[in-house]
């Protein structure tokens, strides 16, 4: 759908936005048995293409995300090693799950 705006003797078209936001259920959890999930992100190496501008694809190498700053602060989300930041990094999540079972895991003889 486009709208069109008139302002004064410009006209601007505007476009209708659609955005979807993602929800993360809790881990459903029983009486008898209880579990901790742990996660971790790291960031790896820097995807930012430099040459975009001019049609081609180079990359700087950079291996890994340093903060260039104090966690809290608007440094710790630039890397000190290439500049970028963070958000150019790629992003890699680590998931722990570790379970306290009271009762023995169901047995499924074949």
């Amino acid at each position: 759908m486009r709208l069109k705006v008139r302002f004064g003797n410009r006209s601007t078209k505007m476009r209708k936005r659609q955005v979807v936001l993602r929800r993360e259920e809790p881990p459903r959890s029983s009486s008898t048995n209880s579990s901790l999930t742990s996660r971790s992100v790291r960031y790896a190496e820097c995807q930012k293409n430099h040459a975009a501008g001019v049609g081609g694809y180079a990359v700087d190498g950079c291996r890994e995300f340093m903060a260039s700053g104090e966690e809290g602060t608007t440094a710790a989300l630039t890397c000190a090693a290439c500049g970028c930041h963070r958000n150019f990094h790629r992003r890699e999540v680590e998931t722990e799950v570790a379970c306290d079972c009271s009762s023995p895991p169901p047995f499924n003889g074949a």
